[in-house]
């Protein structure tokens, strides 16, 4: 019989299928194991980093189960959002319409790789009675003051139409479509995640199971720093400028004022100056310039004056007061205190517009001139022109200034975050509607629960350019106000923003169905929270620090019982192939390509083709590979196999066609070896005793016995399914090569079936249609996943004989096998006698000889 894959992997499908092997309920008296990838985005089409992340996850479900755990294993959708917005577009269809189609694909497209997902438990997002409970738990927040409405300048992405938070803008341009970022001023809602910023900070060293690159990023984005605020008085009025400064050290050297163009002061500032109109057009130009870039410390500093002074109160100096494109309003307060002399960007902004720069801090042994300086002096040392702390060390003056400043009211200690609160509005059509609605009698009035969920109109018609249809939607926006009945109320009309849906679906799979709140709390406390998280280290700051926070406010309401969702995270690698490119016909696909010892030639033209650098398949660069078209080749086991043998899960994967091949070679060996063995082990009980076996068959029961251990160390330790299947591949091999011997002694038929099935078993969690088939060809009727991993005995391990190297002088100059239980000295003595080590001793004395056990002997001489 062949090895036939796509009509075993139906086959096997269907029987899962219809004996719902994958569906999985509490049971108070098994350990559970939440296993989750992140759900995909329904784009239509799976493609090869969905395979790999999938395949790693089921893997480890399937393995899991079979050690005993009551394993949770959902998938759903994170439907909503502007992807299908611009799909819609581009194709003439509705969002809906295009989003249940590409489910529907992607569902299908999932359950031909044999994921065990239970699919009882599904969920998209974009569904009311998912997105009523969100819009529930806004509605509470906003009671309790954790979401509030104000106007600010917002990163706003043309193409999309929408605002982006800050982590969504990457490199000054949006994360989505990669158009460049601009900012505009709008009224929008906030979630206040800064008020958990110290909390979020702290529990990142609370994540063993964590990457470090994660961990770090994520304290890097909640950037906490400490140090002072700082009032500095107008020169003409009542008001003052609040800076915050982690360097009050420095604050006698402060020689001018900087303020984020942003900073609702700087136009009122310049008003009726001679400044304003140079003020407004700088102001209006930073609007449209990218924030990332302003920061950079290669970025040109320029700014404006904007007509005003304020006064250094430490000093009395009175300071010029600047606009400039290196300060954000994202950070402290806005506003800088400019110290020239130790800030190498307030240096070169000195420099540039002829601004005073005053030396505080003095290395010692050295003086500094300011009119010599080349460069700001950022090092320690010694202060001077600071009144009172003269001849302070300027660390320990930090202390002492906060403590002066405070004492004299002039400011406080303070503690700045760089993570700003959570903008979630979005000018968008394709989201959950924000539960709120705008009366002019009672003003901002919340949804109550009862008129849960305020629905998406499903049937609205995409309005021009991408914008969303709800502003001018009179059915969904006509309202009464829940308040007092006022009939001319209106809805809000932005949506909120799609990484809320994702920030507790986890939560929701435990009890999908519920519909009495966010979930079933008895639910949640058994599977929550989620015991191995599994995706792509490009959310390490948007997905993962929002989940975070959103677990956090779950849990001050006391909907749950933990902080943290996630106990373990893997952070895959991408799938990458190298690019091909044709002068004619710009990026080629590869089967636009022919490839002949190493060159390229292009299908469309014959010209030659440029053969790129392996990098991130996508499909701009039409470097993919259709994961549909490989199964309908090789099936579904073999590139499940290559997926997880090509590179350990945490590293880039290489895409190799000579990898698949070879993955698709060594099934077809399994197969046959099965095949071929049949006959001699149909009726014939699995070895499973202790002692007895010599030779050839006491070889192959302890290569088996190795090879359990190996597997399991692998997957259980490491997630190291490389190293694993290699382990069974050796197995494999010694199967071929010990076989025939074994078999002619009947009682080593038993060893050679104890050993064909463990690499089965050992098998079926990477490949489970070809195990199962396998298994049933075997004569068994469970699937494997009904079975228990297999265990291993110590004894069995042993090697009757051991290799030991033998080196002269740190060199190897020979090796011999000994018994396993030889004493260390008769071994010394076997090393000294060894032929070859006398011939290079020549007689010369033996200074010592070193045994490192079951590996080698050093002789030095």
């Amino acid at each position: 019989m062949q090895y036939k894959p796509e009509e075993i992997e139906l086959k096997w499908q269907k029987i899962w299928q219809e004996r719902d092997v994958f569906r999985v309920e509490e049971d108070a008296g098994k350990e559970k194991y939440y296993l989750l990838e992140m759900f995909p985005y329904p784009s239509g089409n799976i493609h090869m980093g969905h395979v790999r992340n999938y395949t790693i996850g089921d893997v480890v479900a399937r393995y899991k189960r079979m050690r005993g755990y009551n394993v949770l294993h959902p998938m759903g959708w994170d439907a909503f959002g502007m992807p299908a917005e611009n799909a819609a577009i581009a194709n003439n269809v509705h969002p809906a319409t295009w989003t249940y189609q590409n489910i529907d694909n992607m569902r299908t497209q999932l359950t031909r790789l044999g994921f065990s997902y239970d699919w009882h438990r599904e969920i998209a997002t974009c569904h009311p009675e998912y997105y009523r409970w969100e819009q529930w738990l806004f509605v509470k927040m906003f009671k309790e003051g954790m979401v509030y409405r104000k106007k600010s300048s917002v990163n706003w992405c043309p193409t999309c139409q929408t605002v982006l938070a800050n982590e969504q803008v990457e490199g000054g341009c949006c994360w989505r479509c990669g158009e460049t970022v601009v900012q505009r001023d709008l009224d929008q809602w906030f979630f206040r995640i800064t008020d958990f910023a110290e909390d979020l900070l702290a529990y990142c060293d609370r994540l063993p199971g964590w990457p470090e690159k994660v961990v770090t990023m994520q304290k890097n984005w909640i950037g906490k720093s400490v140090g002072a605020e700082i009032s500095f008085p107008l020169k003409d009025g009542d008001e003052a400028i609040r800076v915050f400064t982690t360097r009050q050290d420095t604050v006698f050297g402060a020689t001018f004022m900087v303020m984020a163009p942003e900073h609702p002061m700087v136009q009122r500032l310049s008003r009726g100056t001679e400044q304003e109109e140079h003020v407004d057009e700088f102001i209006d130009r930073m609007r449209r310039e990218d924030k990332t870039k302003r920061t950079s410390e290669d970025y040109e500093k320029e700014g404006v004056f904007v007509g005003a002074y304020c006064v250094n109160p430490f000093t009395g100096r009175e300071m010029p007061i600047y606009t400039a494109n290196f300060a954000l309003m994202e950070y402290g307060t806005g506003a800088v205190m400019a110290v020239p002399a130790h800030d190498q960007r307030d240096f070169e902004f000195a420099r540039k517009y002829g601004l005073d720069i005053v030396v505080v801090i003095q290395p010692e042994g050295e003086t500094l001139e300011a009119d010599q300086m080349e460069a700001a002096y950022v090092n320690e040392g010694v202060l001077v022109r600071s009144g009172p702390f003269d001849g302070v060390k300027n660390l320990e003056a930090l202390e002492k200034i906060a403590d002066y400043l405070e004492a004299q009211g002039l400011g406080k200690r303070a503690v700045n975050f760089r993570l700003r609160d959570w903008g979630i509005s979005r000018q968008r059509y394709w989201g959950a509607p924000i539960p709120i609605v705008y009366c002019d009698q009672c003003g901002v009035v919340p949804v109550p629960e009862e008129a849960l969920p305020v629905e998406l109109p499903e049937d609205a018609q995409m309005a021009e350019a991408g914008k969303s249809p709800l502003p001018v939607l009179e059915s969904f926006i006509r309202t009464s106000c829940p308040s007092c009945g006022e009939p001319e109320a209106r809805r809000e009309t932005d949506t909120m923003d799609t990484f809320i849906e994702s920030s507790w679906y986890f939560e929701r799979y435990c009890s999908p169905r519920y519909d009495k709140g966010m979930f079933d709390k008895d639910a949640v406390d058994y599977w929550m929270p989620v015991d191995q998280y599994i995706g792509g280290v490009e959310h390490a700051i948007l997905h993962l620090l929002y989940s975070r926070y959103f677990t956090r406010v779950l849990e001050t309401f006391g909907l749950v019982a933990y902080k943290e969702p996630f106990t373990r995270l893997l952070t895959q690698g991408m799938v990458c192939k190298e690019t091909m490119k044709c002068p004619r016909h710009g990026f080629l696909f590869p089967h636009e390509v022919t490839v002949k010892e190493e060159k390229g030639t292009c299908r469309l033209c014959e010209h030659p083709v440029e053969i790129g650098r392996i990098e991130k398949m996508s499909k701009s660069k039409k470097n993919v590979v259709d994961p549909n078209a490989l199964i309908s080749h090789y099936g579904a086991d073999t590139l499940r196999l290559f997926c997880l043998f090509a590179a350990p899960p945490e590293r880039d994967l290489d895409w190799s066609d000579a990898g698949v091949e070879g993955a698709w070679r060594f099934l077809n060996r399994v197969w046959r070896l099965v095949e071929e063995t049949l006959e001699d082990l149909r009726g014939v009980a699995p070895y499973d005793e202790e002692t007895g076996l010599e030779g050839d068959a006491k070889a192959l029961c302890r290569k088996t016995h190795q090879t359990i251990k190996r597997v399991t160390t692998d997957i259980e330790d490491r997630f190291h399914f490389n190293t694993a299947i290699s382990a069974v591949m050796e197995l494999v091999n010694t199967l071929q090569s010990l076989k025939e011997s074994v078999l002619s002694d009947s009682q080593g038929v038993p060893v050679v079936r104890f050993a064909v099935e463990t690499v089965i078993v050992l098998l079926s969690p990477v490949v489970p249609h070809i195990a199962d088939e396998l298994w049933q060809r075997l004569g068994y009727e469970k699937s494997l996943l009904e079975i228990s991993w297999p265990g291993y005995r110590e004894e069995a391990l042993k090697e009757d004989q051991i290799l030991i190297v033998v080196q002269v002088n740190g060199k190897v100059r020979s090796k011999m096998h000994v018994p396993a239980d030889m004493p260390e000295e008769q071994i010394k003595e076997l090393a000294l006698a060894d032929e070859r080590v006398v011939a290079r001793i020549q007689g010369r004395p033996i200074k010592k000889v070193i045994l490192v056990k079951n590996k080698l002997v050093n002789i030095v001489v």
